[in-house]
């Protein structure tokens, strides 16, 4: 029987949160075009990771465990998946639209000469799907004409399903991954963090050019780090240099819907909006009562941030004492 085919996502061991939410969007899908579901997992001694995939609906979970796919590179992971898509039939392709699948997908649709829609937030009934353009001011709809289809997702729109009892077989899909060798990881440098990945968060505490200086910085650290949040950041700021580009927010950044948003000085430009419009509480702190954050936001202070934040701090930490 033709299928639906997902590609988990791992990093050192540990399934990222992404997969779940591309899992959402796969069963919904498999539901609708009558496809079994099948995951793919790629990695080096990830056999216990097959597990925390049980229970999702997948017929069958296709473990490919080679140290050549330890890390990621785009060649022999291009390989393994569309050897395993010809082998199980897959009539779709799909994940998460993350750093990762934004360089895997587009080469996974070339080298099987299928079309493809990327970042999209809907499947319609009639097959076609929904992304936004414009920095999410307009929604498209766009038709694969192709019989098979590689679909990238925009994880913020689709919930993760609830694990069930069912248990998936688990396949060991072994393939001599000749192209391996194209390109080499010589080294990898990691910028270490203690606070949560942005995109992984519950809570992100995103500060814009406002913070000023190294001081102002410090302030919105602190409340991450009194909130056990991630910090993230508007392009202003990353332009500025204030905080490093990979905190960055939004259309040219990285897209975030967690439980709670705080947008501290932050205007609301709709590049950065359309990376945090789906956040489930949005708070936000600015001294100018026209800025279009408040538009968007669930909670608004009209105050300066240099002293309602240090007070947010205060009173958290005596709430978290208490």
């Amino acid at each position: 029987m033709a299928s639906i085919l997902v590609i988990a996502e791992q990093y050192k061991g540990s399934l990222r949160k992404v997969t779940f939410n591309a899992l959402g969007f796969a069963k919904q899908a498999a539901n609708q075009l009558g496809l079994d579901l099948h995951i793919f997992l790629g990695g080096s001694d990830i056999g216990g990771l097959a597990k925390e995939l049980q229970g999702y609906g997948a017929k069958a979970i296709h473990l490919a465990d080679d140290s050549d796919l330890e890390v990621y590179r785009t060649e022999p992971y291009t390989q393994a998946i569309c050897a395993l898509a010809s082998e199980i039939d897959a009539q779709m392709i799909t994940g998460a639209a993350t750093v990762q699948g934004k360089d895997l997908f587009p080469r996974i649709a070339g080298r099987l000469g299928a079309g493809m829609a990327s970042d999209i937030v809907e499947m319609l009934p009639d097959g076609t799907f929904k992304r936004p353009v414009w920095a999410g001011s307009v929604i498209a709809r766009v038709r694969v004409e192709t019989a098979q289809k590689v679909v990238s997702i925009r994880a913020t729109a689709f919930e993760a399903p609830k694990q069930g009892s069912d248990q998936a077989k688990v396949n060991k899909f072994n393939i001599s991954l000749e192209e391996a060798d194209k390109v080499r990881v010589e080294d990898m440098e990691e910028t270490k963090s203690e606070r949560p990945e942005l995109t992984e968060a519950r809570v992100v505490v995103s500060g814009g050019r406002s913070m000023k200086d190294e001081k102002g910085v410090k302030m919105i650290e602190s409340l991450a780090d009194t909130l056990k949040a991630a910090m993230g950041a508007s392009r202003a700021a990353c332009d500025a240099g204030l905080v490093p580009n990979e905190l960055q927010v939004g259309q040219t950044g990285k897209v975030v819907a967690p439980e709670l948003y705080f947008a501290i000085g932050i205007s609301g430009a709709i590049q950065h909006l359309a990376g945090m419009k789906g956040s489930k509480v949005i708070v936000a702190i600015n001294k100018d009562p026209e800025a279009p954050i408040f538009q968007l936001a669930d909670y608004g202070f009209v105050a300066d941030m240099f002293k309602v934040v240090p007070e947010m701090i205060e009173e958290i930490k005596k709430r978290k004492g208490a």
